[in-house]
């Protein structure tokens, strides 16, 4: 019989490049892939912590690279990094992401704010694309997933940069799905609901009536950065071999239905 602990390989013999994999949702994706047998690259900016990670994961299967997203020189090296070590790309993750101070008055909002983020959050985003897409090309294979947010599927929930942001990354999604996959490449969005993290920090502490009671309609279960991890795994591994162009949003059902109305808004398990 075979051991119930077993983890099954799912990404075995793969190669993963992951932006902004020195902590929070990028560091469990890691974690979560070298663990179903991948290789993985971590490129961040914070040396430090990326090492350091790369070490607790083992450095036999995890290396790291220092890469600022919005420098396609950066972004470039980064890839050839990979395909120098291992020979091949098989999966990227645009995982690099920033906040703003989410001032949710639009004429407080400052320009080079809103481009900052935009920088990061699209421009890395395209970058990492383009140069994964030059990888995987000849390869004729490839899986590049995006981390989006609910926050590019509605408005309301956070700043005008981010969820701007965020609306264009499931738009270059489906985009460059529709030109890659004529080459076996998908391309996929993961798209969270919020999670606590440092990245997150100055919105808990500014607004916390707003973030302490997280709705959803999906009672008794937080979402947790390894939830996202186990999305994204799914998203690179072949079980998602026919999955190409799609926002596959983690969010407990908070987009399905305004909890304020509608025939379930007061109703109760007991009703």
């Amino acid at each position: 019989m075979e051991n119930s602990s077993e983890v099954v390989s799912r990404l075995s013999m793969k190669v993963a490049l992951i932006t902004g994999g020195a902590q929070g949702i990028g560091e469990a994706i890691a974690r979560l892939f070298v663990k179903h047998g991948a290789k993985v690259v971590i490129a961040d900016i914070q040396d430090k912590l990326g090492h350091a990670v790369c070490k607790d994961i083992g450095l036999d299967s995890a290396s790291f690279v220092h890469c600022d997203v919005t420098i396609e020189s950066d972004v470039e090296s980064a890839i050839n990094m990979t395909l120098t070590k291992y020979g091949r790309l098989d999966i990227m993750v645009n995982n690099a992401a920033i906040l703003d101070d989410g001032k949710p008055n639009i004429v407080d909002n400052d320009q080079s704010t809103f481009e900052r983020v935009m920088n990061v959050n699209v421009t890395g985003v395209f970058l990492g694309t383009k140069h994964a897409a030059r990888a995987m090309i000849p390869a004729r294979s490839g899986s590049i997933i995006m981390m989006g947010s609910v926050s590019g599927s509605i408005g309301g929930i956070i700043s005008h940069a981010y969820s701007s942001s965020k609306h264009a990354i499931v738009g270059l999604t489906k985009n460059t799905a529709a030109e890659l996959g004529q080459y076996g490449i998908r391309v996929n969005c993961v798209s969270p609901y919020f999670i606590p993290s440092p990245l997150t920090a100055n919105y808990t502490q500014d607004y916390p009536e707003k973030y302490s009671n997280v709705y959803s309609n999906l009672k008794g279960i937080t979402l947790r950065e390894k939830d996202v991890a186990e999305a994204t795994l799914f998203l690179a591994s072949d079980e998602a071999r026919y999955l190409s162009g799609h926002n596959l949003v983690i969010d407990g059902g908070f987009t399905v239905i305004n909890p304020a109305f509608g025939l379930f808004a007061r109703a109760s398990p007991n009703e």
